[in-house]
């Protein structure tokens, strides 16, 4: 009986410490909140033709078109990379909006955000959001619809 008893003290010490640790371990997911660089140009050209424009621009960037609608958007993801063959695979994730400025003109947003594919604790494998280091490949997709345009 003596020992029912310490083991029952110490089964509810457990619960009532457990709530105290166990938070710490389960957390929300990373706020990428800030982790996008933007970049705009306006191209002298009607909405369709300068969404035509821009799915030709990526193709010839060779980037990973994953979607794209006529409403204007496009998710667009720079090849796979690791560094030294070994490292962690990153790739670069583009968020191209596309909006009618004026009857022939139209707003290109671009939004970067670099991306690292891993495991948490709490989450299946798949690519989570970091703080682009550089907007190289928005820079390039904007001179690319520079020279269409002009």
């Amino acid at each position: 009986m003596k020992r029912f008893a310490s083991f029952a003290k110490v089964s509810v010490a457990f619960v009532l410490i457990a709530p105290l640790v166990l938070p710490g371990c389960a957390r929300a997911a990373k706020d990428t909140t800030g982790f996008t660089m933007e970049d705009s140009i306006t191209v002298a050209k009607p909405m369709d033709e300068a969404w035509q424009a821009t799915k030709a621009v990526l193709r010839e960037l060779e980037m990973d078109i994953y979607t794209r609608d006529k409403r204007g958007e496009f998710v667009a993801f720079t090849p796979m990379k690791r560094q030294l063959y070994v490292g962690t695979p990153h790739r670069t994730k583009l968020t191209i909006t596309l909006t009618e400025a004026t009857a022939n003109s139209t707003t290109v947003n671009i939004q970067t955000v670099a991306q690292v594919y891993g495991v948490t604790l709490l989450t299946y494998p798949d690519w989570h959001d970091r703080k682009a280091p550089h907007n190289n490949e928005a820079v390039a997709i904007i001179e690319s619809l520079k020279a269409k345009s002009s």
